[in-house]
């Protein structure tokens, strides 16, 4: 088979690398990347450290507004849609990269399969959540990580191609648990000492209300936060006259191994990030989720999780909660076997 695949941001690149291990044992595959990451920290790291191959094009579509973006996209994934004319086109999460690939797949009639499909926060006012419902509905093969996925899809009147194949996040984790590093020593952390935070959803970078919230939150915990400062969130930072308090340990975004390691030995973690959600529960860590809602609904059953959104005493209350229990289900795969699954569907189900 012949497959094109679409990265672009540093979700997607934790996501493809062990599907794309498995793929170009059998199989071609092209690789486009977006640009909507294009900072050093936030890619090319990601192709080094995880050996995922160097894009074969790359478009560009970093910057500018959503609109911006997908726009750039659309045009330039359109085109090597209709030189290459592949077989299947995986896409990948939420980004505005994923979007643009079904849009640009769909109009000149090339199967799409969506990787992590089925997610729902219900909140159609993130940007996330509206790519994650376009790209489902242009979806010929949709592969879910949960069966709660594959049933919002159910309801959404979406049954045929779905199949539940687990979470190809989790067998990222599993290589990069090998891998070392002295993020901890280097930033003169103690093991179990600190919280690991990540703040870079547009709801509360573009709200000064939501961000100083949570700003005065940290400023009150009674440990160090490290918190890797996503651009947007430095850049909304200074915009809103925003200082970090003293106990915040801030860095430029960190590599997958360097995260891996830090929140391995983090004592709980507070963010607004779907993917650091999920790892947080397969490594046993507490976690606070700095939102109102959030589509990963099996970590806060299970008691792992908790919503609090960016009121302070909210975070403060939910911290004081966020332990270490002694009962650990498993959730989304977790077993190491989901890219394969990946694979042996878009094998399967290889349109004629």
């Amino acid at each position: 088979m012949k497959i094109v695949t679409v990265l672009g941001a540093r979700p997607q690149f934790v996501k493809a690398a062990p599907t794309s291990r498995e793929l170009r044992r059998r199989h071609d595959e092209i690789i486009i990347h977006t640009g909507q990451h294009y900072d050093a920290n936030m890619s090319d790291i990601f192709f080094d450290e995880l050996g995922i191959p160097q894009p074969d094009v790359h478009l560009g579509g970093g910057g500018g507004s959503h609109a911006d973006q997908t726009a750039k996209m659309l045009v330039g994934v359109e085109k090597l849609r209709l030189s290459e004319k592949p077989d299947w086109v995986p896409i990948y999460g939420d980004t505005n990269g994923t979007v643009s690939a079904a849009l640009a797949a769909a109009k000149v009639h090339v199967p799409i399969a969506h990787v992590e499909a089925g997610l729902r926060s219900f909140n159609r006012q993130m940007p996330e959540e509206v790519n994650r419902v376009v790209a489902d509905h242009l979806s010929s093969l949709l592969l879910c990580p949960s069966q709660t996925a594959a049933d919002n899809l159910a309801k959404e009147g979406i049954i045929a191609g779905v199949e539940v194949v687990g979470d190809v996040m989790a067998d990222a984790l599993l290589m990069a648990a090998s891998g070392s590093s002295d993020v901890v020593r280097r930033l003169g952390l103690e093991p179990g000492a600190y919280a690991l935070a990540t703040v870079h959803r547009a709801e509360n970078t573009d709200d000064p209300k939501r961000l100083g919230g949570i700003v005065t939150a940290f400023a009150a915990m009674d440990r160090p936060v490290l918190l890797p400062l996503h651009p947007r969130t430095r850049d909304a930072l200074d915009k809103a006259g925003l200082s970090l308090p003293s106990n915040v340990v801030a860095c430029d975004p960190l590599g997958y191994i360097d995260m891996v390691t830090a929140l391995r030995n983090a004592a709980l973690v507070l963010t607004d990030s779907g993917g650091l959600q999920k790892e947080a529960y397969w490594l046993k860590v507490p976690c606070v989720t700095l939102r109102d809602e959030t589509e990963w609904v099996e970590t806060l059953e299970t008691g792992w999780n908790r919503l609090a959104g960016a009121d302070p005493c909210a975070i403060l209350d939910a911290t004081k909660s966020a332990v270490r229990l002694d009962e650990h289900a498993v959730l989304y795969g977790g077993d190491g076997r989901a890219v394969a699954r990946v694979v042996e569907a878009l094998e399967k189900e290889r349109p004629l």
